[in-house]
């Protein structure tokens, strides 16, 4: 018995990853959207931030741009405390990774292991 709701289930377990460009383009259409809702021009963020306006404008268009800059920019637009939690917290699916993390908690090097 072939059941199209289960095929169509299946659709809500598949998880694709973004890419890293997707990512990129989000994160710089969000700043965009940010500096326009203070009424903000790339230069007057440029002048807030310490970044140059064609560095903006790249980030803008072409979704590349130093951390160190894009880091100026989230501050200027005071996204302090969401920069501060980027990354802040681990993440995990199971219990069995939850452990790991938590057996991990205090090492100060890795080890050559992928899994």
């Amino acid at each position: 018995m072939n059941d199209k709701r289960y095929d169509d289930m299946n659709l809500l377990y598949r998880y694709e990853p973004e890419s890293e460009q997707d990512l990129c383009r989000l994160l710089a259409m969000n700043l965009r959207k940010r500096r326009l809702e203070r009424g903000l021009s790339r230069e007057a963020l440029s002048m807030m931030s310490g970044v140059p306006t064609p560095t903006i404008a790249k980030f803008e268009t072409k979704y590349t741009i130093s951390l160190q800059s894009f880091v100026a920019i989230a501050l200027a637009l005071g996204y302090d405390d969401q920069i501060k939690a980027l990354l802040s917290k681990p993440i995990y699916n199971t219990m069995e990774e939850l452990v790991i993390i938590n057996n991990n908690k205090n090492r100060k090097r890795g080890r050559n292991e992928f899994k």
